[in-house]
């Protein structure tokens, strides 16, 4: 879901590292957000977040405030493995809750705990990517789906797993549909997820407020996500169109999805994913961008030192390598955020130099595609996010009139990255307005 703007921990958050490493200077800018109102549940600013990210799920059955709680009491700031340690004890908890109810007579409640459970293994396996050979990048993927299909088959009506063949047949996408119920034809929402994020997170975050309202939803996958990533060994793409325009051709073969009500939703850098697909197919109706993302690159490259800059622009690959990886990757002492960044760019683009990583991110930007963008864009700007600082208010400015621009308040408890901690807030505010755009759309 999130991608993180490694130097902007790197450089501003940890002085020690000009000690570390002699030639690299901090930056003098101060690229600091406003001060967060919010009560920090670590001390550690990604273990917040991402404790955070788990409990705003809550109220769509993704989680249980009071055992995340007990779990993060577990989890040693710094500590990558404490963390996964923590969360695998509860989801092997859950798991075995869930497993211990009889489904016949109390579905629901085996329902909830399975989802708990599934939400819970996708914890556990979050920071272990650093290093490739870990068994439990794929036996907790295991866990969670396993967890998540026993839940999709105990709702009202079930969720429908199926697999696509993307644009080109290069990959297989992996997708599922949630319906509404309706006999009716009705507006649908095909949502991705970002640099992190499964497609089962998504019903949580957004899926189920949309299906409260009546309305379609199709998640799906596509390359350096979790399950291709996975299953077919393939990091991330810039053409996304190829992973996305097979779903809006397999939601148009549903009877209750109305051809002119489709929309493309994008989490974190979903947002450029998203408005990307836009760009090249027209069906779309409407985009959300949560958040607006114009130039993933220029995030990376934007925050390096003049130092490193200089090897990269000159590229040289080697010696760049070689500073990130001895001084940076590995490093205990410096934020978690850097240290997962870095490690997780590496996974998901699937490439093990840091220099291929950072050129691979330069074609992620929407230079001369937003023009061509004919649906109207809903573009998320969290107040204090950290991540893609500016990225919002950059491709509102060049959607033009298209584009609505919402800020999500830090005083709000919505200040942060992709509103995290305040979903019912707003899915009621983008739900609303995709449900205007159809209105204004049809003249009503």
């Amino acid at each position: 879901m999130k991608t993180v703007n490694a130097f902007f921990f790197l450089l501003c958050a940890s002085a020690s590292l000009a000690v570390v490493v002699p030639n690299l200077r901090i930056r003098a800018e101060n690229n600091s957000p406003s001060r967060d109102p919010m009560f920090q549940l670590s001390a550690d600013d990604d273990f917040h977040y991402e404790l955070l990210r788990i409990l705003s799920i809550a109220p769509y059955e993704g989680s249980d405030i009071g055992e995340v709680l007990v779990a993060a009491n577990k989890i040693e700031p710094l500590s990558m493995l404490s963390w996964s340690k923590s969360f695998d004890e509860l989801a092997t908890r859950m798991g075995k809750v869930a497993e211990g109810i009889d489904s016949s007579k109390y579905p629901i409640s085996a329902r909830n705990a399975h989802f708990k459970a599934a939400t819970y293994y996708r914890a556990a396996d979050f920071f272990l990517h650093g290093d490739w050979s870990d068994p439990n990048i794929n036996t907790f993927w295991d866990k969670q789906t396993a967890s998540f299909n026993a839940a999709l088959k105990l709702m009202t009506i079930p969720g429908k797993r199926v697999t696509l063949r993307s644009k080109g047949d290069q990959f297989k996408v992996p997708a599922i549909y949630y319906s509404s119920g309706s006999s009716e034809p009705r507006p649908t929402i095909i949502m991705c997820n970002g640099y992190d994020g499964a497609q089962e997170e998504m019903y949580h975050v957004f899926g189920q407020a949309a299906l409260q309202r009546n309305i379609n939803i199709i998640t799906y996958e596509g390359p350096g996500q979790p399950t291709v990533r996975r299953e077919q060994n393939i990091g991330f793409i810039p053409d996304w169109e190829k992973a996305a325009s097979p779903v809006i051709d397999y939601a148009l073969t549903l009877k209750n999805v109305d051809p002119k009500s489709i929309a493309v939703l994008g989490y974190s850098l979903g947002g450029y994913l998203a408005t990307r697909v836009a760009a090249f197919d027209h069906r779309v109706a409407a985009v959300i961008a949560i958040d607006g993302i114009y130039d993933y690159g220029k995030t990376l490259t934007d925050n390096l030192t003049p130092e490193l800059m200089e090897l990269y622009k000159g590229g040289k690959k080697d010696e760049f390598d070689y500073i990130l990886n001895t001084h940076y990757l590995n490093n205990q002492s410096i934020p978690t955020s850097a240290r997962w960044a870095l490690q997780q760019g590496l996974w998901s683009f699937k490439t093990h130099s840091l220099y291929d990583y950072y050129k691979l991110s330069e074609a992620y930007n929407l230079t001369g595609l937003t023009d061509k963008v004919q649906a109207k864009v809903f573009v998320g700007d969290a107040e204090n996010d950290i991540y893609f600082p500016g990225q919002a208010k950059a491709l509102a400015a060049h959607l033009g009139n298209k584009a609505t621009l919402y800020e999500f308040k830090a005083n709000e408890g919505a200040g942060a990255h992709c509103a995290v901690g305040s979903n019912i807030y707003l899915n009621q505010v983008i739900l609303d307005w995709f449900d205007g755009v159809l209105k204004n759309k049809n003249g009503k």
